[in-house]
């Protein structure tokens, strides 16, 4: 897709949730073992359990399930009984579930004070909103393409309603490619150090153990990704 097409729709599908996910809310206990997230990028279930994450600033192991993909759809059965999404596993209480509402209403009983955000409570309308951003991007981070996973589970420090963090996630998704997702939106705790870390509050920001490599920029990161990951098409 065009670099200006693909910025100005994702921009789009930010605005339509109206930035659900773009700043940390009350928080409540924290999990001391990650979060599991089943789940594919442009599935709207799916984003409003993203959107939850980010607003309780928490940390998720996540495992990409897009269309045809080998992978994670047999483990989501395997766990949960069923190819359906998004499917969350908590080890931290031993719950395991689907649907979209019930998981936030989890996570906010869980890991917040217990209110959700109208923006995640609104039914039919979240639901409304929540597809319109994955009508705006077509045929991104839905279908599996070939590649090779790494070695080791890469690290993104993203959130939710970020335009850049969304073009990375969706390939990472597209490739079918497991990553331990660090949520840093506005208010964060864990922003302090991230950007000891990093040395600046930018996001997206790609972590590979594998070969040692840490970096910025969603354009730089998507070409990293398909040029160490993917498949060559003969």
């Amino acid at each position: 897709m065009n670099r200006v097409l693909d910025l100005a729709t994702s921009v789009t599908a930010t605005l339509s949730r109206l930035a659900s996910g773009g700043s940390v809310g009350n928080l409540g206990d924290r999990p001391e073992t990650p979060l599991q997230l089943f789940e594919f990028e442009s599935c709207p279930y799916c984003r409003k359990v993203r959107e939850a994450l980010s607003i309780l600033d928490l940390t998720a192991e996540i495992f990409p399930c897009p269309k045809e993909g080998p992978r994670f759809r047999k483990q989501a059965k395997k766990l949960g009984g069923k190819v359906q999404f998004p499917y969350l596993a908590d080890p931290n209480t031993g719950k395991g579930m689907y649907e979209s509402d019930e998981i936030v209403q989890y996570l906010f009983e869980t890991y917040g004070d217990g209110n959700v955000p109208w923006l995640l409570s609104a039914g039919a309308l979240t639901n409304l909103t929540a597809g319109l951003a994955s009508v705006v991007r077509p045929l991104q981070g839905i279908f599996y393409e070939p590649s090779t996973p790494p070695k080791q589970p890469l690290e993104l420090y993203s959130f939710e309603s970020s335009p850049y963090c969304r073009i990375v996630r969706e390939v990472l998704c597209c490739l079918e490619i497991p990553y331990l997702l660090h949520n840093v939106a506005k208010g964060s705790p864990n922003r302090d150090a991230f950007v000891e870390r990093s040395g600046k509050m930018m996001v997206p920001y790609l972590i590979d153990p594998t070969a040692g490599i840490e970096m910025f920029e969603s354009r730089e990161i998507v070409a990293y990704l398909r040029e160490t990951y993917a498949e060559s098409k003969t």
